[in-house]
């Protein structure tokens, strides 16, 4: 028989760091690592172990003995519960710094690097509200409190219009405010909870696949425009544009409503057709003048207004002069691209989605930019000896990949380029420092620069310039 596994008790466990995904760190009384998911650094807490692994636990704190001078206290009433905010708890100031120093210790122990004094992390002025796209999933079976779950009440109402519990893709919690995007977004959303309430359009239930209302999707723009993107699983034409007309007049600022019928399994609508009911099928973003249209299926960042700063230090790192041939690798739908194009004397875009490259050259068209071309490949594949012997080679590279960085292909063919400048834009500084060390032989890294695009959450982007030895 197997021995039963026992969950350990650490007491007076002081917290020491933030680490990796937002948990934060405690010593276990064998020098062991114990990662939380409930503290700030600075607490005093008792410990109970959730997994034990070789070289670390897994834990939660469950008593507090005292609290740290780093707690604030959290705006959201969800707090603890959604996943969406999980730094609430600790002052901005403190966010920034356990931020700043996840990006240096990634660089410097994950790469080995040898870097400048870093710049200090570009914080971000709205801490609350400041998200441009939310999407909310429904729900006839929500998440329930363990108050509820107690109590001896009978639980009639169980629709919910929120956030996914996370680590449960069937549970949703019902959201009553949330402090991520600005207003009407709460007000919209609650709307159309009511009215579906009132007029028994039913909320989709994701194990048995059934039920009309599946996700709601809020997109804002700086310009003050507004779209609403309405998903169903079962296709109530009556029901359906009772609740669109019903938003149309309650919410008249709305420039974009639109919906998708969508009977697949998931819920993803990049392979679904997308109707608009009223308006336009797109919204106006603006930033120097230049001017993006998003549609629903449209990759935009999603704080607009440090979208601007980050994209401000890129072009800053990338130091032109109006002589450069510019490649911006992963150029999604060409901001970068676009947004560097009057400082260089042509701009170059390689992205990997057919729908992305569509948007980055129909926004080029409406904004007039003539030097800028962009090409559809997966990146390893399109970014070769054939196509720079076609397009030039490039004095400065602009690269901005997802999470999991760059192909080691695609790092060798940077290194084969051999440019002056490489600007490396990343959501990652850890991939990040793992393509950066492929590279050191070659570069120098003359400046980092941390940009806090996700307050509340421990996420952070970094750009990191590098020049040629």
């Amino acid at each position: 028989m197997r021995k039963k596994k026992t969950k350990q008790i650490f007491e007076n466990v002081e917290v020491i760091d933030a680490g990796a995904k937002g948990k934060t760190i405690g010593k276990a009384p064998d020098g062991r690592v114990i990662f939380l998911t409930n503290t700030v650094p600075g607490d005093i807490v008792d410990v109970q172990t959730t997994k034990k692994r070789k070289s670390y636990f897994e834990g939660i704190a469950t008593n507090f003995h005292s609290y740290s001078d780093k707690r604030t206290e959290p705006q959201c009433e969800h707090f603890g519960v959604c996943g969406g905010c999980k730094w609430q708890h600790m002052g901005y100031e403190h966010q920034l710094f356990y931020k700043h120093k996840e990006v240096e210790n990634n660089l410097r122990r994950i790469g080995h690097l040898e870097l400048p004094e870093p710049n200090p992390i570009l914080g971000s002025k709205n801490q609350y509200f400041y998200r441009n796209k939310m999407e909310f999933s429904f729900s006839d079976s929500r998440w329930l409190s363990l108050k509820e779950i107690q109590s001896d009440a009978e639980i009639k109402d169980r629709n919910a219009l929120g956030f996914h519990i996370p680590g449960m893709w069937d549970k949703i919690l019902d959201i009553k405010k949330c402090h991520l995007q600005a207003d009407p977004s709460n007000a919209i959303r609650l709307a159309v909870k009511d009215f579906a309430l009132k007029n028994n359009i039913t909320f989709f239930n994701p194990r048995n696949q059934h039920g009309m209302l599946r996700t709601l999707m809020i997109r804002t723009a700086s310009t003050g425009e507004i779209m609403v993107v309405l998903q169903c699983f079962e296709d109530n034409k009556v029901q359906r544009e009772l609740l669109l007309n019903h938003l149309k007049e309650r919410f008249p600022e709305i420039t974009s409503l639109q919906y998708v019928i969508n009977g697949k399994q998931n819920d993803t609508i990049y392979d679904q057709e997308i109707i608009c009911f009223e308006g336009r099928d797109h919204i106006i973003e603006e930033m120097e003048g230049l001017r993006f249209m998003i549609n629903a299926k449209s990759f935009y960042q999603t704080n607009s207004k440090q979208a601007y700063e980050l994209y401000k230090v890129t072009r800053d790192f990338a130091g032109l002069t109006g002589n450069e041939l510019v490649y911006d690798l992963y150029t999604g739908t060409g901001t970068i691209a676009q947004f560097v194009s009057k400082q260089a004397k042509r701009v170059v875009g390689i992205e990997s989605v057919p729908e992305a490259i569509a948007d980055a050259k129909a926004n080029a068209a409406n904004n007039k930019i003539e030097n800028v071309d962009f090409y559809v490949g997966d990146m390893k594949n399109v970014f070769n000896t054939e196509f720079i012997e076609k397009h030039g080679t490039p004095d400065i590279i602009i690269t901005d990949p997802p999470r999991d960085g760059m192909h080691k292909d695609v790092v060798q063919q940077i290194l084969n380029i051999a440019p002056r400048k490489v600007v490396y834009v990343s959501c990652n500084s850890a991939t990040q420092a793992r393509d950066l060390a492929l590279m050191k032989d070659m570069y120098a890294i003359t400046k980092v620069q941390a940009v806090d695009m996700f307050p509340q959450t421990h996420h952070v982007e970094n750009v990191v310039l590098l020049e040629k030895l």
